[in-house]
């Protein structure tokens, strides 16, 4: 098997067209498709639905289902809201810029840019409840390097041992300036 790509992603939304307005206006997302269904194609199950499918960019397509017979959309209260997010890559630091003050003009609260070392991230809220996040790459070719050779050890001592590993705990001492290091 040759996974060419992710053809889309879906999640739920409260509603649909709040939901198209809110990524075409705030995320400038072309909305390009839409699927209503009063049965679901792949179980039969009478279950009338609105699938939205919006451009994430370069092939990348997000999609929402909006379900009006189900009861009010939840989410894993096990789960930190922090967790459970959906990440979109900025062309650079001055686009992420640029986005957080669209967006904090749009009403919405936005935390960042937040440094991770190897790209800084802004994190907000879609009017469904979904946290997202916009990163701009900051990293070079070495930090990625010895990200990917520490990997497979870092992954066997948090299998061990439950604790962060310190392996890449220089990514927490980088200081950013604006442009990539």
């Amino acid at each position: 098997m040759n996974i060419k790509r992710i053809h889309h992603v879906a999640y739920r939304c409260r509603d649909a067209k709040e939901t198209v307005e809110f990524y075409t206006r705030v995320l400038n997302m072309e909305f390009q498709i839409a699927f209503a269904e009063n049965q679901v194609p792949s179980t039969k199950e009478p279950d009338p639905y609105m699938h939205v499918f919006l451009d994430a960019g370069m092939g990348n397509v997000l999609a929402f289902f909006e379900l009006p017979t189900r009861d009010p959309m939840g989410r894993d209260d096990n789960t930190p809201k922090w967790v459970q997010h959906i990440a979109f890559e900025v062309e650079d630091y001055a686009a992420l810029v640029a986005a957080k003050e669209h967006i904090v003009s749009e009403g919405l609260d936005v935390i960042g840019p937040v440094n991770h070392g190897i790209f800084q991230s802004i994190y907000f809220f879609d009017p469904n409840g979904h946290r997202l996040e916009l990163v701009a790459n900051t990293q070079t070719a070495a930090q990625i390097e010895e990200l990917k050779r520490v990997a497979p050890a870092m992954l066997e001592e948090w299998s061990r041992t439950k604790r962060a590993p310190q392996h890449a705990a220089w990514l927490h001492e980088l200081e950013f300036t604006g442009t990539a290091p």
